[in-house]
């Protein structure tokens, strides 16, 4: 079936009929930080825990979490959270203090999440994949004291449990180091099933995301109630634009569920698959760890209607079926990285009677920004989508901080309530990610075309972004530059069919003796595993400078990528 592209001239009609028939998507002007909107969700003026109350109550008996044969209702993940939320409130967790996650994805991840949320406390969930060194900088930087880990995560973190004052709750696992487990304090019936009493400012933290961008360190990101609850009612008012505009394909399908393959420490999946799913009734079904093989069975057998991934998995999903397999899937939606065109066309080829879509956000956006889909896609491949309305703006500024017209190319900016706080500790950075008026700076360069879409062309940023992680080449020139026999080096990115991009270096040994193997294996001991360089090359003489005296990096790659590399990974 061919669906015909959305104009945005009916697509604003819809946004304005849907809102001016109120309800949850009543909106009212106001000021957040002293920015002031013209619109603002008037529900955005309660805390995320106030918002899912009201969904639990209206979705308790509905089945919301499975993992292998676990299955559990919403009223059951509510419960085991509010008692999780009650024992913390006992250990005096509240508003004002943090507590961490540092755990793969299990259902105990989301009932950690929900419980700490509920207590008002500010929840940072650590990526599972840094190294012991990366998670001791994320839990000093954070001043969490209260962690819930898995067995490999306690490991990595027991070095500096004393050091730190840390408090660590096994979940799921058997985890010698912890001092309590999360299966005993949630099946405690002495414990309250009851949110806390304790009010939370719907402009207070609930979320801190440590995000690579152009410094050697990650930047925490200080989300707030009200970003989210903005967030997951845009994604939840386009669904319900696109539906009405489209009645007769399916957006919203009957008993939804969603695969989750995406980690849950990234806002993609925490926000746009966990939280949308509690307030819009949708199962979740759990993957051990990412296998298209896999990842069908479960397709064919919770009848799954979403997933969402990177490109690459979306490709191995495409390339794996077999005809019946992903008769239940509704759509396939890819963010993270830019989906590669031949992946689209194999996409169309293989099953045409599934949509796919694709979104852009940041995790200072909470995850919101664009979306593009069915024949907009198909006209639009390069395109990221439309602004998700209707409380956001997007819009292109020069260099000085100016708005452009309509197709020049520029910063990408973001304004709305979804934006973030701030970055933790760092008032300078805080300043300057923003421009007057509350224009977050993305730092990526594009620009939008004269009906709404969004075209990224490039980055301000010296970041690299693989299969939907953000890699600061900085901290990884850090890395390499610590290692014996390194003198200079630069970190690029290399283009890649399958995962957008790779880690790329260049070094210069002052001996010519360095050892490429070695090098890399010390980058592994000190960087997670998606931000060790996979192609290197060993430079004859001194890296090519500009005036100023840097290194020249576009030079450096340009030389880099025309020549194999000494070493692949």
């Amino acid at each position: 079936m061919t669906i015909a592209p959305f104009t945005l001239a009916e697509i604003d009609e819809a946004a304005d009929a849907l809102l001016a028939e109120g309800g949850i998507y009543s909106v009212v002007p106001g000021e957040v930080r002293g920015v002031r909107y013209d619109r603002l969700f008037a529900m955005s003026s309660l805390s995320l825990r106030e918002v899912l109350a009201v969904r639990t109550a209206e979705n308790a008996d509905q089945e919301l979490l499975v993992y292998g044969d676990q299955r559990l209702t919403v009223g059951e993940v509510w419960t085991r959270a509010m008692r999780f939320a009650d024992w913390l409130g006992q250990q005096g967790v509240g508003p004002g203090h943090r507590a961490a996650i540092a755990m793969r994805n299990y259902p105990e991840w989301c009932i950690a999440y929900l419980g700490i949320i509920a207590t008002g406390a500010c929840v940072v969930p650590l990526n599972a994949w840094w190294q012991p060194g990366e998670l001791r900088e994320g839990l000093v930087r954070s001043e969490a004291k209260f962690v819930v880990v898995d067995a490999k995560r306690a490991a990595h973190i027991l070095p500096c449990k004393e050091e730190l004052g840390l408090t660590l709750i096994g979940a799921r696992e058997e985890v010698p180091e912890a001092d309590h487990r999360i299966e005993d304090i949630v099946s405690d019936e002495t414990l309250s099933d009851q949110p806390p009493a304790t009010p939370i400012d719907p402009d207070s933290d609930f979320c801190l995301l440590f995000t690579s961008g152009s410094t050697g360190k990650p930047k925490g990101a200080l989300l707030t109630h009200r970003g989210v609850v903005s967030a997951i009612l845009s994604w939840s008012f386009q669904l319900q634009i696109v539906q009405r505009l489209r009645p007769e394909h399916t957006f919203v399908p009957e008993n939804p569920a969603m695969l989750l393959a995406l980690p849950l420490f990234h806002v993609t999946a925490s926000h746009s698959v966990f939280l949308l799913s509690y307030l819009t009734g949708r199962k979740i079904v759990f993957m051990y760890r990412w296998d298209a093989e896999e990842a069908l069975r479960l397709i064919r057998e919770e009848k799954i209607t979403n997933f969402t991934g990177v490109p690459t998995m979306a490709h191995e999903l495409i390339e794996a079926a077999e005809p019946g397999d992903l008769d239940t899937l509704v759509d396939i939606t890819t963010g993270g990285a830019k989906r590669p065109e031949t992946q689209r066309e194999r996409h169309r080829e293989k099953a045409p009677e599934v949509g796919a879509s694709s979104g852009y956000g940041l995790t200072e956006t909470n995850a919101m920004g664009t979306h593009i889909t069915l024949s907009d896609y198909d006209l639009r491949p390069s395109a990221t989508g439309r602004v998700l309305k209707p409380v956001t703006e997007m819009a292109a500024f020069s260099e000085d901080g100016e708005r452009l017209p309509t197709g020049q190319t520029g910063e990408i900016c973001v304004r709305g309530p979804i934006t973030f706080r701030a970055y933790l500790a760092d008032e300078e950075a805080t300043r300057a990610a923003f421009y007057e008026d509350g224009w977050f700076r993305t730092g990526d360069l594009g620009y939008l075309d004269e009906d709404g879409f969004l075209f990224i062309v490039d980055r301000v940023k010296d970041l690299i972004i693989r299969g939907g992680e953000n890699v600061s080449c900085l901290e990884v020139e850090n890395a390499l530059l610590a290692q014996p026999g390194v003198n200079e080096a630069t970190v690029f990115a290399v283009p890649d069919e399958t995962l957008g991009e790779r880690v790329g270096a260049a070094i210069w040994s002052r001996g010519g003796d360095a050892d490429l193997e070695a090098v890399r294996a010390g980058v592994a001991k000190e960087l997670a595993s998606f931000k060790v360089p996979e192609r290197l090359w060993l430079s004859p003489a001194p890296l090519p400078r500009g005036n100023t005296g840097k290194i020249d990096k576009r030079a450096t790659r340009a030389f880099a990528l025309e020549h194999p590399p000494h070493l692949s990974a």
